[in-house]
């Protein structure tokens, strides 16, 4: 690294194109110094000790957005008991069942935000990121738990239909439950989109599920008091459809972060920024996956192959500083360089599928 502190993960590349240590220690050291230097003279605020700062930053808002959104669905929760117990409103009784589950869902992505904040070690080298995918898989069934509960007890109020009572007091249980629940659901996904946690975007497409099956206690409630005793679980038959698009979007989202897809925009973006460096002549592939809410990147960058090995460490440098400001969340780049010469073999390798003619 050509400063420990930074936590960036360019290599230190020789002829073979890593930037491996087997190139003398005085060039290792002039690049360094050379780097040091640099951020004296023209510092910047994009290197990747301010996007760990920033990346940390991020979980504390994510832990901080999960507490208010516990708070304000127990209070809600605890509302609807209230009126649930007092008219006998098993519908209502049910929703308000829900929403003490939806708050419980902060938990294990509570877990998985303090899990994200623990350093790297020897067994978890790129750390605890990770956590928050299974706390998402867990968001995701409980989504599923969600709509196969809405449907049976839809189809059970088909077949044994029952009487509402005391039906203001749960219609204004049922508006809170849904104020309560849709507040919650723009704020998780609004702070799970700034901070890019899939799985804080899907408890909060959940929250919304929730403001939903509320909305089918109002309008049952509705229904009967025109008389038709059947709104209620019809209502409750169409909300378990909307629950089910919420799923797949929710589900969809998770499976994406957990197959490591990135958004192909992150890509340009960092495509880019690398062609733009002095000394870089083309870019290979680039790959970025995501760790948690926290993005990573490896870059191939082809550069003139008469360099020597401290300039083509330099101009990784350079390559590695231009992905952290091209790439919004990156806190992490391994840049490998590529001499001119074998790029070209290795482009006619791939191409032909035969090692090309190096005599």
């Amino acid at each position: 690294m050509s400063e420990p502190e930074h936590r960036h993960d360019h290599g230190q590349h020789g002829h073979d194109g890593h930037h491996s240590h087997d190139h003398p220690h005085h060039h290792e050291g002039a690049a360094r110094w050379r780097h040091r230097l640099s951020h004296l003279v023209t510092p910047h605020s994009h290197d990747s000790s301010d996007k760990v700062d920033s990346a940390m930053e991020a979980t504390t808002e994510g832990i901080r957005t999960l507490w208010i959104s516990l708070a304000v669905l127990g209070a809600t929760a605890v509302v609807q008991l209230a009126v649930a117990l007092r008219s006998g409103s098993i519908a209502l009784l049910g929703d308000t069942v829900h929403n003490f589950a939806d708050a419980l869902t902060a938990v294990p992505l509570g877990i998985a935000f303090v899990l994200g904040r623990r350093p790297a070690s020897r067994g978890y080298t790129y750390g605890y990121g990770r956590a928050e995918d299974l706390a998402g898989i867990a968001i995701v069934l409980t989504i599923a738990a969600s709509a196969a509960l809405a449907a049976y007890e839809s189809v059970q109020r088909l077949i044994n239909p029952r009487d509402i009572t005391h039906l203001w007091a749960v219609a204004g249980a049922a508006v809170v439950g849904f104020l309560g629940n849709e507040w919650v659901a723009r704020y998780r996904i609004t702070t799970g989109r700034r901070i890019g946690s899939a799985a804080l975007v899907a408890d909060g497409l959940h929250a919304r599920t929730d403001g939903f099956t509320s909305l089918a206690v109002l309008l049952g409630a509705g229904g009967a008091a025109l008389g038709w005793q059947l709104a209620d679980p019809v209502v409750g038959l169409l909300i378990t459809l909307a629950i089910l698009v919420v799923l797949r979007d929710a589900a969809r989202e998770v499976y994406r972060r957990i197959m490591d897809a990135v958004d192909p925009a992150l890509l340009d973006a960092a495509e880019a920024g690398l062609r733009a460096v002095d000394g870089v002549l083309d870019v290979g592939q680039v790959r970025m996956r995501w760790l948690g809410h926290r993005l990573r990147a490896e870059a191939d960058v082809v550069v003139d192959d008469t360099l020597t090995v401290g300039q083509a460490h330099d101009i990784a440098i350079d390559a590695e500083h231009a992905l952290m400001h091209a790439v919004p969340r990156l806190t992490a780049a391994t840049v490998h360089t590529d001499p001119a010469a074998r790029s070209g073999r290795a482009h006619h390798a791939a191409r032909t599928g035969h090692p090309a003619d190096t005599s």
